[in-house]
């Protein structure tokens, strides 16, 4: 009969669950709790938990269990010890807490319960449970995890009639996070709005809008609309001239140029990334003439671009500091023994001669290796910074001084520019050589996919100080890269900066 009773009264005690302090069993007894906590994923956290009024709750017993597992406890503490963890999933990871600095802990009746690495799994409501010999009493609280993700990474394709797909994403949120798109003061309705998740529990956004070819937009995600977290873009091109004037007036194409350029360094001092790309059309029945017509003025322009670039052609030495990462022999360099990292890193990466405080530069790195694919993980843009390598995993932003443009073998059908925030271009094919344009005093960064003589995309920067060349053969690809030099007329070997790269010996 007593066996009964007493499983009796802990299924009434189920069944009166509620998110505040219960209905005391004795006046004696009474538990308070903070009704709701919230929590960044991996952190540590505090259900708070107290007697009131304050009085020692050593020789009571206190348990902490979820929902109606009361005879699977977190914490139970008896006879005045601490029993093992029945439920496996919080073993090592929940003991007894402080709910604050003052507190005076189990002799002052606090009897919150300390959460360690909290998980996606944890949230939910958590039951702290005390009694006496006199009597019982109970609070719940409610457990809330959340995580932010990371800012924005907008990619884009040219579309017809003058618009552009832009596309936003962000990963690793929790709960769902909000997106909201922008252009300028006014706020945009996205074609699309897709979630996914990944096995983790973590949250994926991404959403595109069709936008005018010259606009400002910008993408925000957060949990909530105070703390968002935006990326932001200025695309632009100029509107092509009828066929009929760019054959009568030739000169028209290098004015195009100057006009590309001189909007490049308007938008250094904003400080807004740039993003130019080739416009690609489909062709309709009424308008496929004109878009072939766009096309080719274009491509004449970029061409146009490149052999003025080439113009300023610089001859470029590597650094040799005997990075145990990387191999270099004769301009040829690639990765040689990566530390196990997730990510490609500045460990890999070298540097370039000389450097420059004024002017244009050009110059050309090949990631052709014969019998084998294109390489596929590289980096290649200027620094400011100097012993990078020793830096690790630090981030390689603007901020800091690097200004480049990446390639992953996760990411085929496009490039990033490391611009804050990030933005991918989209490719067609990867290229076997990239063309760099520095403009120091135009503040322009451009990279040129040399074969087809086209644009991959063009950063805007303030240039403060020396900055130098900079490469990185990436992580686990043993393609490799070269620098490419520009043999003077007369030399004996006459090769130009046709040559082929080689495999540097081990």
């Amino acid at each position: 009969m007593g066996l009964y009773m007493m499983t009796h009264v802990h299924m009434l005690l189920l069944l009166c669950s509620s998110l505040s302090s219960a209905a005391p069993a004795s006046k004696s007894l009474v538990v308070s709790v903070r009704s709701s906590v919230l929590e960044q994923l991996g952190r540590e956290t505090t259900l708070p938990c107290w007697l009131n009024p304050p009085q020692s709750a050593e020789a009571l017993e206190v348990r902490w269990y979820r929902n109606d597992r009361f005879d699977t406890p977190i914490i139970l503490y008896q006879n005045r010890k601490m029993s093992a963890n029945k439920d496996a999933s919080y073993v090592d990871r929940a003991s007894f807490g402080l709910k604050d600095a003052a507190s005076g802990g189990l002799a002052a009746g606090d009897v919150s319960m300390k959460l360690l690495n909290v998980g996606i799994e944890d949230e939910g409501d958590y039951i702290c449970y005390v009694s006496s010999d006199q009597g019982y009493d109970r609070g719940s609280v409610s457990l809330k995890v959340t995580e932010t993700g990371n800012t924005p990474l907008l990619s884009m394709v040219w579309a017809e009639q003058n618009l552009v797909n832009l596309s936003c994403g962000s990963e690793g949120w929790y709960p769902r996070p909000k997106l909201h798109w922008a252009d300028q003061k006014q706020n945009l309705t996205p074609k699309s709005l897709e979630y996914s998740k990944v096995s983790s529990g973590l949250v994926s956004v991404h959403s595109w809008v069709l936008v005018p070819s010259s606009s400002e937009v910008s993408c925000s995600v957060g949990l909530s609309d105070v703390d968002m977290k935006e990326a932001r873009v200025r695309l632009e091109i100029p509107p092509p001239p009828a066929k009929q004037v760019v054959q009568s007036a030739p000169g028209l194409v290098a004015a195009l140029v100057i006009f590309i350029l001189l909007f490049l360094a308007a938008l250094a001092l904003l400080g807004w990334p740039y993003i130019k790309k080739r416009v690609f059309q489909k062709k309709g029945k009424s308008e496929g003439n004109q878009a072939e017509e766009n096309m080719k003025l274009l491509q004449e322009v970029e061409k146009a671009a490149l052999e003025e670039a080439k113009k300023h052609y610089v001859n470029i030495e590597l650094e040799d500091k005997g990075n145990p990462y990387i191999t270099i022999k004769a301009g040829i360099f690639r990765d040689k023994k990566h530390p196990d990292v997730t990510a490609v890193t500045c460990l890999t990466a070298i540097r370039g001669t000389p450097g420059f405080t004024s002017g244009q530069h050009y110059w050309e790195v090949s990631l052709e290796n014969p019998g084998v694919k294109v390489k596929q993980s590289w980096w290649v843009g200027v620094t400011k910074a100097t012993d990078f390598p020793l830096q690790g995993d630090a981030p390689s932003s603007t901020s800091n001084g690097f200004w480049f443009l990446s390639s992953s073998p996760e990411r085929a059908d496009s490039f990033q520019l490391n611009t804050e925030p990030k933005v991918l271009l989209p490719v067609r094919s990867r290229p076997t050589r990239v063309g760099v344009y520095l403009n120091y005093d135009g503040g322009e960064l451009s990279f040129y996919n040399v074969e087809d003589e086209s644009v991959i995309g063009s950063v805007t920067a303030k240039f403060q100080g020396e900055v130098f060349p900079f490469f990185n053969p990436g992580k686990g690809d043993t393609g490799t890269m070269k620098i490419l030099k520009k043999i003077e007329q007369g030399a004996c070997n006459d090769t130009g900066n046709d040559e082929r790269a080689q495999e540097p010996e081990s």
